[in-house]
């Protein structure tokens, strides 16, 4: 009777770990991409014990296909690059929305791409999606023009997180859950090494306050967040995690109001709401795309 509500609990569990990923990423006196840096060096270094015993126990994983793997790291360490960066110029409400509207690149690139065909409600989600954000973004001009970079940051890093998960999608049909992870976060830690030396970034001499903040991100928000959302993803429909994984802006605005002192303006409320919307409509009509193909 209790295992019923494990994967809900995860679920919940999942989108509240994420949603603070924000605060820490404001927290940590340290760059953006630094911080992204610890959060996946430390979340892989814990979790190499795992991959070790999972590969004693399983199949060597065919060497062909850890080109999905190591692209999805790169992809990776792109989007914790560009997000994490946002937060220094827009809010964290911003900055998740924005993050978040990967849905829409995912559903565009089988549209343009793999030729699926989408029902007349993606294009409404679509335009209500975009509407929203010029919304959000516009507000956000008006009132600190210079903040505008950060929205265009997290809006770049939407696309390399559909890339991720385009990408992920053909990697985990030959990779088990556990041992891809590893491998995504081995990649995508070496990537974002490269990135920080070349953005020329300091590995060490932060304070113990953001130390701290880095293993606490890659324990809650790597770690508990990413586990939780694939147990539940392995025991609940997509129909309902997909929708419910919306929710992470939301509780993100609503945290950062009184962790980050940020209130959003009435404008960018509705202009959240209505893109939101718009990301759930779009999400529906993709995942009802895939249920009409026939297996091969």
């Amino acid at each position: 009777m209790q295992n019923k509500y494990f994967p809900y609990i995860a679920l919940a569990t999942g989108i509240s770990a994420l949603s603070l990923s924000a605060m820490f990423v404001r927290w940590a006196e340290a760059p953006g991409p630094m911080t992204g840096f610890y959060r996946l060096l430390i979340s892989t270094i814990f979790l190499t014990p795992i991959f070790i015993r999972q590969q004693n126990k399983l199949e060597p994983i065919d060497k062909k296909y850890l080109v999905f793997p190591m692209l999805a790291g790169i992809f990776t360490a792109f989007d914790f690059g560009f997000w994490n960066s946002s937060l220094k110029f827009t809010t964290a409400a911003n900055a998740t929305l924005l993050g978040n509207t990967s849905p829409l690149w995912v559903a565009l690139f089988a549209l343009f791409f793999l030729k699926e065909k989408l029902r007349g409600f993606f294009w409404v989600g679509l335009i209500l999606a975009l509407a929203g954000a010029v919304l959000v973004m516009g507000s956000d001009y008006l009132s600190h023009p210079t903040l505008s970079l950060g929205d265009l940051m997290a809006s770049t890093a939407a696309i390399f997180y559909a890339s991720y998960q385009l990408t992920t999608q053909r990697g985990r049909k030959h990779i088990d859950p556990l041992r891809y992870t590893w491998l995504v976060g081995v990649s995508a830690t070496i990537a974002m090494f490269f990135m920080n030396l070349v953005l020329g970034n300091s590995f060490s001499g932060y304070p113990a306050q953001t130390w701290v903040i880095f293993f606490v991100t890659a324990i809650v928000s790597q770690m508990v967040g990413y586990l939780a959302i694939s147990y539940a993803l392995g025991h609940l429909p997509a129909s309902v995690v997909s929708p419910t994984l919306i929710g992470q802006p939301i509780l993100t605005a609503l945290l950062a109001i009184p962790m980050l002192g940020e209130i959003p303006n009435p404008v960018q409320w509705v202009g959240g709401a209505v893109a939101l919307a718009g990301i759930y409509i779009v999400n529906q009509s993709h995942l009802h795309a895939e249920q009409e193909i026939p297996n091969a």
